[in-house]
């Protein structure tokens, strides 16, 4: 690619520009890409090294392939009473048919047999997978080679060739041809943006490499320049909230310590060290003039609770009211029982706000509560509110930003606390969350039970049921976890609903009760009621119960098709037991053939440091599904794999550190 026609500005809008067709030019912006910069932002989603093509597979595969191949048979059949089409196309090499050909079907596409003719020469990219003995493609990405591909000029073939998400209107084909086109007429100088990552690298050439490499090693390098870029983006943001959160004068809060003292001298045991720590930092928080922003961060079973509960008093004796926010009823509920039973000696107001409940204890609304407990309902109720001085949100992660920013808006100014249960690893922290001050529960509360993890292959039935009516003979209660709440047929793995009556014929002697997400709120209280009781021993569950549950007499936990579960979440599933003084054993069950899935589980076996298992999810999974997609500028984000990579993590720190510290 040369530069001697680059008279393209990079934020020239394409609409203008004239070097594409209107109807192409209205099917971009209906992708949300409006401008050049935009259409070169949009990096590819994989590549094909057309340079050399996989051989014709003569087996199936877990694997897709990028195939080169002649279509020798092209035709549809009907079937079904939907009027569903199976187009059937067989291609093959030049060599003639037999191991080198492959069938490729196409369900409720007829408009597939429309492009597609005998003769034609085409690139495929699927699975193979053997249906009665056949190879078979289904639906597989393809591409018409046309005449005079084969110039060395092209960018469709006898090259790497970038391979895009979709746009409705425009194939592969012409969206590559159309990035080719604007990176050969750009203006270089007009791609700067607001900072330089790297001088020795101009911007041009990472877009060049992205698109259009002449190595992989190059894409590697390129994703790596953009993945600073937004980096450094996102930390300059936090950072700038930050300083301007630092600016605002905020409330004086915390200079009674009546009740504080009182609720220590009613406590049967005393708070660990971690969590005075904590309590300190977040009195001295209040007390100063700028708003409290701080993050909480405590492992399962850490004692969190009993820190909001000190954060909360502090607020009260201000005469300041506190809301506390929660993901779930369940949560909320639990929150509630624990604010009641040791607020009410005391005298403190608290009650609940829910979708489907509002609790007062011994109050009415006529003297509001000094400490509203809820779910979603707090951001919709403007009456229940005199004077927010305190905002604790809980499981912050599952809430978007917006939620977060309406609830804090329902008071002037109010300190903030959200608290978490995932712990973060540093640098992920200072990229997301830069604009907070954190505290972390880095110990357990004595008394607590050891908890044995392991991991089954395939148990057996009657082995697994000996094992729970010993421990339910001791008087323990068991919690058995699925992913499914019903049966799919897109999915091969238990579901509760079934599960429950075979287990309640299994466990004839003992209570079975069942809990999901797809329960009224009534329903799920009323079982989670008899449970915390007793009178339920057994508790058939989905993952609902990953937070907000606490019954120290339960000590078992089986979790079926444990794979299908993040580590962080099987985590917050296994902190349901060892809440008590009895050894507790956590089972994680899975018929998962392949080794990733035993050595994903096996790091759960091996560890209770929270940090260290979320650390592991985060190379895993990515920070996705380890922190929620709705965190601040995560949603959006191109290159959310790179998260995982402290060293980058740590150049876009220390760039953003000095852009911030250069202005005023």
């Amino acid at each position: 690619m040369s530069d001697t026609s680059a008279n393209l500005s990079g934020d020239a809008i394409l609409a203008e520009a004239g070097f594409f067709p209107a109807k192409e030019v209205i099917a971009l912006a209906s992708a949300q890409v409006m401008s050049v910069k935009n259409l070169l932002d949009r990096v590819p989603k994989r590549y094909e090294d057309r340079r050399r093509f996989d051989t014709f597979p003569t087996q199936a595969s877990s694997e897709p392939v990028c195939l080169r191949g002649l279509v020798t048979d092209a035709g549809r059949k009907f079937f079904g009473r939907g009027g569903m089409y199976e187009v059937v196309v067989q291609a093959s090499n030049e060599v003639g048919f037999g191991e080198n050909s492959i069938t490729c079907r196409w369900f409720n596409a007829p408009y597939i047999s429309k492009i597609l003719a005998v003769g034609m020469e085409l690139i495929l990219y699927g699975k193979p997978k053997d249906v009665s003995g056949k190879l078979v493609i289904d639906h597989p990405e393809f591409e018409v080679i046309k005449a005079g591909d084969g110039n060395r000029a092209s960018v469709h073939v006898e090259r790497i060739v970038p391979v895009y998400k979709n746009i409705s209107g425009i194939s592969q084909r012409r969206l590559r041809e159309m990035v080719y086109t604007l990176l050969e007429n750009v203006d270089p100088e007009t791609l700067s943006g607001e900072f330089t990552v790297d001088e020795s690298y101009p911007r041009i050439d990472a877009y060049r490499e992205v698109h259009f490499p002449n190595e992989m090693e190059q894409v590697e390098a390129a994703r790596r320049y953009f993945a600073l870029e937004e980096f450094v983006q996102l930390q300059l943001e936090v950072g700038r909230r930050r300083k301007r959160y630092q600016q605002v004068k905020g409330r004086v809060q915390g200079m009674k310590m009546d009740l504080l003292r009182e609720f220590y001298e009613s406590l049967p045991f005393d708070l660990t060290g971690a969590q005075k720590r904590c309590v300190k930092e977040i009195i001295s928080d209040m007390r100063s003039e700028l708003p409290m922003n701080r993050m909480l961060q405590g492992d399962v079973g850490s004692g969190k609770t009993f820190v909001a509960l000190c954060a909360a008093l502090l607020a009260v004796n201000s005469g300041a009211q506190v809301a506390l926010m929660a993901p779930t009823q369940i949560l909320a509920e639990q929150h509630y029982l624990t604010f009641r039973k040791w607020l009410d000696p005391l005298e403190v107001r608290v009650g609940l706000l829910t979708s489907d409940r509002s609790e007062e204890g011994d109050i009415t609304w006529s003297r509001k509560p000094q400490i509203v407990i809820g779910t979603h309902a707090l951001l919709f109720n403007d009456e229940i509110f005199d004077d927010l001085g305190l905002v604790i949100i809980d499981e912050q992660h599952k809430f978007g930003v917006e939620q977060r920013a309406k609830l804090v808006k329902k008071g002037v100014m109010p300190d903030v606390l959200v608290m978490t249960a995932t712990p973060i690893p540093r640098t992920l922290t200072l990229t997301i969350y830069g604009d907070l001050d954190v505290s972390i529960i880095d110990e357990l509360p004595s008394g607590r039970g050891e908890i044995v993890t392991g991991v089954r292959k395939k148990p057996k039935v009657t082995e697994v049921t000996k094992f729970l009516k010993e421990k339910l003979a001791d008087g323990r209660q068991v919690y058995i976890v699925y992913p499914l709440v019903e049966e799919s047929e897109n999915l091969k793995a238990e579901a509760a609903t079934v599960e429950v009556e075979k287990w309640q014929k299994r466990l004839s002697k003992y209570q079975v009760g069942i809990v999901h997400g797809k329960m009224n709120a009534a329903e799920k209280d009323r079982v989670m009621t008899e449970f915390r009781a007793n009178d339920i021993q057994v508790l058939v569950a989905t993952s609902v119960i990953e937070v907000g549950v606490d019954v120290p007499n339960a000590n078992v936990m089986l979790i079926y098709d444990a794979e299908r579960f993040g580590l962080s979440q099987l985590h917050q599933l296994r902190g349901r037991i060892g809440r008590g003084e009895h050894k507790s054993y956590c089972v994680l069950m899975t018929k998962a053939p392949n080794p990733e899935a035993l050595e994903k589980l096996q790091v759960l076996a091996d560890t209770r440091d929270g940090f260290k298992i979320s650390e592991a999810d985060l190379r895993m999974r990515g920070p996705g599904d380890v922190l929620g997609t709705e965190q601040s500028g995560l949603a959006d984000m191109r290159f959310i794999e790179y998260l995982a990579d402290m060293e980058l993590i740590r150049e876009a720190r220390r760039i953003t550190e000095d852009i911030l510290s250069k202005e005023t």
